[in-house]
């Protein structure tokens, strides 16, 4: 007898995963570490990029594959087809300490016709909004990459800064989130033309009592500051 779905690897994503059907009343089966995977009509694959190979090769002929990595291509679920990719453009800690709050969650998806068609179905099912991405993988994920990492890790450092000016440390993350959360839901909507501050008034000399002051607080934090007017000037000009 073939089950209808089967998450293969029980870590953070898959176990979020497996609890978003169970809400939606989805059948599935979730499997975990040295089970047999079983035949069956869809296979997903949650595991770690460097366990994608190996678990593919454990899924019976004739099931279409599916894995969960925003950076590998297909073409590492082979001889599998159709096979395809299923990436969620969110982070999940798991189900014990949190489940995605967000009202959309984005759903890369690529891959074989009959796979990105199953891809869709379940993407829907977990509550995910689906799009195709039929170009280069790695180009894909440095975007996902540059967007959820990057951003948090300019936080960090305008929290160094904001720090340094006397407010309290546990503080200065939380005062400048807002700020930061409503510039990137500005960004999404409107793009460059929502940009406010110096730089997109000009103002190169509030921009160098800025740069005297991060030389003097920290090298490192200047330079990044530097190549992102640097960046953000080049965005400019090309408006």
């Amino acid at each position: 007898m073939s089950e209808p779905l089967i998450i293969v690897g029980p870590g953070r994503m898959g176990r979020s995963a497996s609890a978003l059907l169970h809400t939606a009343g989805r059948p599935h089966r979730l499997i975990g570490r040295g089970e047999t995977i079983p035949n069956c009509t869809l296979a997903w694959l949650t595991v770690p990029d460097r366990e994608i190979q190996n678990a593919a090769l454990a899924v019976p002929q004739g099931s279409i594959v599916l894995h969960a990595s925003g950076a590998s291509d297909v073409s590492i679920l082979r001889p599998h087809k159709p096979a395809g990719s299923l990436h969620p453009l969110m982070t999940f800690p798991g189900p014990e300490i949190a489940m995605p709050a967000e009202p959309i969650i984005p759903a890369a998806i690529s891959g074989d016709d009959l796979a990105v068609e199953a891809a869709h179905e379940l993407a829907t099912d977990l509550g995910f909004t689906p799009f195709n991405v039929p170009g280069e993988r790695a180009l894909y994920h440095a975007a996902a990459v540059t967007a959820g990492n990057f951003a948090s890790i300019l936080l960090i450092q305008a929290a160094k800064i904001l720090t340094a000016a006397g407010v309290p440390k546990d503080d200065a993350p939380n005062i400048l989130a807002p700020l930061a959360i409503a510039s990137i839901k500005n960004a999404a909507s409107h793009g460059l033309s929502a940009l406010t501050g110096p730089i997109a008034r000009g103002d190169h000399n509030v921009i160098g009592t800025h740069e005297k002051a991060l030389e003097e607080l920290d090298p490192e934090i200047l330079s990044l500051y530097q190549a992102l007017v640097s960046s953000t000037l080049g965005l400019k000009r090309q408006e």
